[in-house]
């Protein structure tokens, strides 16, 4: 994945927006005001950070090198992961949907209607 399709899969989630609260190295992709991903696009390692639950973030930690607890964020709900060919695609899309999602399903209900959003399951 590369830092265009990154930054077009965060974009691609309805309501999403880019913002540079850390400045103009750092996008921060939030939904109503909230933070789902944040990443150093031009650096040449690329790493994004999601939100993910505590449980599962752990999980993904132990099963992966790439995943790392969050690099300044709450390390119980974030994790930071290196995107180095290691994990494929699609896995990283799923990371940052999963995140986008803890973040949406904890908006009011009017505000997930209004994103077209619906709890999984």
């Amino acid at each position: 994945m590369t830092a265009g399709e990154l930054r077009a899969h965060c974009l691609s989630l309805n309501g999403a927006a880019e913002t540079f609260p850390f400045g103009t190295e750092t996008s921060v992709f939030k939904v109503a005001g909230k933070i789902f991903a944040l990443s150093r696009l031009q650096e040449s390692r690329l790493r994004v950070s999601v939100k993910c639950e505590p449980g599962l973030a752990e999980q993904l930690r132990d099963a992966y090198a790439a995943v790392i607890p969050g690099y300044h964020l709450n390390k119980r709900h974030w994790n930071t992961v290196m995107i180095d060919g290691s994990l494929p695609d699609q896995m990283l899309e799923e990371m940052v949907e999963d995140s986008y999602d803890l973040v949406v399903s904890a908006l009011s209900r009017a505000r997930q209607r209004s994103l077209g959003w619906r709890r999984a399951g």
